[in-house]
């Protein structure tokens, strides 16, 4: 049983026309960072009611907040027609609406293996679990270095950048970060999309570590064309395989649709 409960919208933070951050207050149980949640609003008028057995429309999204923060923050791209990220972008604080009372996924370090160098590789929003594990910093000691990467496609939607400034302070060298910017050249960042700089190794040169399968596991979480691309490279050049509960691998994958 994994009911709907009332959620009180507390802030609605507009990075961009696209990009935005709810900060939410409800009473979920307990959950794991990196895990996921569901919102939503009625169907039939996109307003919270009392009758919660009415249709929904839902969609499912991470959490970036750590589970020791009460104030849920959900990061959140707005969908050209899409039914539910337009109704979440135009909330104001006061606004209610449903979220799942617990919480779902596997993405998170209690699956991952112990190894020297773990690489997380995010697209767009999806660095919003990373954000959530790295702020509670649980169970991160099996890591010799941790590397942080967040591809976009310009430099506006780099958002949560000065949080991952601040966790590259927190972990005094053992968190490495690196920004891609797809469409435009800017200073500090790469330009490329992240099969490209790894295939040609432009990434991990300027990083000043390597992927392999002897040492390192890899994160992937965003864009399904970018995790399965950057997947095939990984299998068929630095032989990794999909990381499973019943066979110990060197990859773990979560899509953002």
């Amino acid at each position: 049983m994994n009911p709907w409960i009332n959620a009180n919208v507390l802030k609605v933070h507009k990075w961009t026309e696209n990009l935005f951050s709810l900060i939410l207050n409800a009473s979920i149980s307990p959950f794991q960072a990196g895990q996921f949640t569901k919102l939503a609003l009625n169907e039939e008028n996109a307003n919270f009611q009392k009758n919660i057995k009415q249709n929904k429309i839902q969609r499912a999204y991470s959490f970036v907040n750590p589970p020791s923060n009460k104030n849920l923050e959900i990061y959140i791209v707005r969908v050209l027609n899409g039914k539910l990220s337009n109704l979440l972008y135009n909330l104001k604080s006061g606004d209610n609406l449903f979220i799942k009372q617990n919480s779902f996924g596997f993405f998170t370090l209690d699956e991952i293996p112990t190894c020297k160098t773990l690489w997380m590789f995010a697209t767009g929003t999806a660095i919003g679990p990373y954000c959530s594990i790295l702020q509670e910093g649980k169970n991160i000691n099996r890591f010799k270095n941790i590397v942080l990467i967040h591809a976009v496609r310009y430099k506006n939607e780099l958002t949560y950048l000065p949080l991952m400034n601040k966790l590259y302070k927190n972990y005094n060298g053992k968190l490495k970060i690196e920004t891609i910017v797809s469409r435009e050249k800017i200073d500090d960042s790469l330009n490329g999309r992240i099969p490209f700089l790894l295939k040609n190794q432009i990434l991990e040169k300027k990083i000043g570590l390597k992927i392999n399968c002897n040492d390192s596991h890899v994160m992937l979480c965003g864009n399904p064309y970018m995790v399965k691309d950057t997947y095939l490279f990984l299998k068929e050049d630095r032989f990794m395989r999909k990381h499973l509960r019943r066979k110990q691998g060197h990859i773990t994958m979560e899509n953002y649709w």
